[in-house]
């Protein structure tokens, strides 16, 4: 029999960074090739995943909450924009003091020396936590800056060389955009309110739900901080979700009836655990209120993509052939846990379809946000979504002839579209319902909701929502 697991042990060793190696895993094919109908589990508990049989797609151990002392500076200046805390600079109502407090911080940030990162590369845990600090520090320091006068209203946003030109190296180690994402803000964000007595101990399981606390914050309130936490325990709760994928895929393996009848019971569940996502994502109402999401929350994590006002952003003294493209803000687009749910179901061809992003041509919305995932997570999607045997593809071969097993796999995509409509009423709530108010408030002429990934908000959602319902087997 295949080993099962598919995820990494609790003592597995630092990941390699970039340059790879071509003898590294994500550098090579797999080592043997599957026979038919057999899937090739010999990688699915391979550490290059990073992901967790206790916490799914989050680190099991508290990320790290400070660099060493070298990089001193960033961390001091990242404390104190939060103490203080720096304004939106957009914001009309900003008394004097608060704008001059805004000035004098970005000031400090240009002054700053770049400081080199080499002797962080050896540390995958030591480059994500300089891609939270540096990216926060460049969020904090764009959108704390007043709007510009009408004549230069197109202008360029520069980033200063002390922020940049760190940030962009630690970015190419990553592999990953230099921005703000989700990791950032959900994955690599959370400390224990309660530390256990011994926390490294073997049979400590997942962090409980309520025993969670954010590592950085832009206006330092409960609002803020709920709303990330929320989808930290989607991502905990989601383990469970997880579980049953694995369990699947080891049936899948076998094929035969007695491997589809239980394929059928843990899709039964699966459809339970989705549930329970749905169910955890609409908990956001209880601790973040929609007006202040909106207009004191969101503003800081537009990207380029994403910004009002349309301005470039230009990264001082990076060569231009190393200026970024890829600049959207944080989105729960960019969550490895739904993608990976998508695609394990077969509806990725569906959610992700033509029609489902906001671009025209090239990779759907959806797709391009797994650029902003970690690449390990980007490894374990592909990993799926190459298995020889999927499981969409089983479900089709016997559905005239185990009318139990499509009822079943119909199941766990509609509790998909359930989860989607859950979705879409966060956005009405958060986004939609606010915008309107303020646009009707204002008399403002009605332009396209965007997300903070960058899209248009309701025709996406909307679009995604039915490609998944699509893939329901039709009797």
């Amino acid at each position: 029999m295949v080993p099962p697991p598919v995820f990494v042990s609790p003592g597995a060793s630092v990941l390699p960074v970039s340059p790879l190696p071509s003898s590294h895993f994500l550098s090579q094919p797999r080592q043997t090739a599957p026979t038919p109908r057999t899937v090739d589990t010999s990688t699915l508990n391979a550490h290059d995943f990073d992901v967790d049989n206790r916490t799914g797609f989050m680190p099991f151990e508290p990320p790290l909450a400070r660099l060493p002392s070298e990089y001193e500076a960033w961390e001091v200046l990242l404390d104190e924009a939060q103490a203080a805390p720096l304004q939106l600079g957009r914001r009309s109502e900003l008394t004097q003091e608060q704008r001059d407090c805004s000035a004098t911080w970005r000031a400090r940030i240009r002054e700053l020396p770049i400081i080199l990162t080499t002797s962080l590369h050896e540390s995958e845990v030591h480059l994500r936590r300089a891609h939270s600090v540096l990216a926060w520090l460049m969020h904090f320091y764009i959108h704390s800056q007043p709007p510009p006068p009408p004549e230069l209203a197109r202008a360029d946003v520069v980033i200063p060389a002390p922020i940049a030109v760190p940030l962009i190296t630690v970015s190419e180690q990553l592999q990953l955009p230099v921005v703000l994402t989700y990791s950032d803000d959900v994955l690599y964000n959370w400390a224990l309110k309660k530390t256990a007595p011994t926390p490294s101990s073997p049979a400590r399981g997942a962090p409980s739900l309520d025993n969670l606390r954010c590592i950085t914050l832009f206006t330092g309130t409960s609002d803020e901080e709920e709303f990330y936490l929320s989808s930290a325990r989607c991502e905990l709760v989601g383990v469970a979700a997880l579980e049953a994928m694995r369990a699947t895929m080891d049936e899948l393996f076998v094929g035969d009836s007695l491997a589809r009848l239980r394929i059928e019971r843990y899709l039964t569940s699966l459809s339970g655990h989705i549930d329970e996502l749905a169910k955890q994502l609409l908990a956001v109402r209880e601790g973040c209120d929609p007006e202040a999401f909106y207009h004191d929350i969101r503003p800081w994590f537009n990207g380029q993509d994403s910004g009002p006002d349309g301005r470039k952003w230009v990264f001082e003294g990076v060569p231009r052939e190393r200026q970024p493209s890829e600049l959207s803000g944080p989105s729960a687009g960019q969550s490895s846990l739904v993608h990976a749910l998508d695609i394990f179901l077969g509806v990725s061809d569906y959610s992700h379809g033509q029609g489902a992003g906001d671009r025209k041509e090239g990779p759907t919305f959806l797709d391009r946000m797994q650029i902003y995932m970690p690449r390990h997570h980007r490894a374990f999607l592909r990993h799926l979504a190459n298995a020889p045997r999927p499981l969409r593809e089983l479900v089709e071969e016997y559905q005239e002839k185990d009318s139990g097993l499509a009822d079943a796999y119909n199941r766990a995509v509609g509790a998909m579209k359930r989860f989607r409509d859950a979705h879409m009423r966060i956005v009405a709530l958060y986004i939609m319902g606010p915008a309107r108010r303020e646009r009707e408030a204002q008399m403002a002429a009605a332009r396209p909701l965007k997300g903070t990934g960058g899209t248009d908000l309701v025709s996406f959602l909307k679009g995604v929502r039915d490609r998944t319902a699509a893939a329901i087997f039709q009797k």
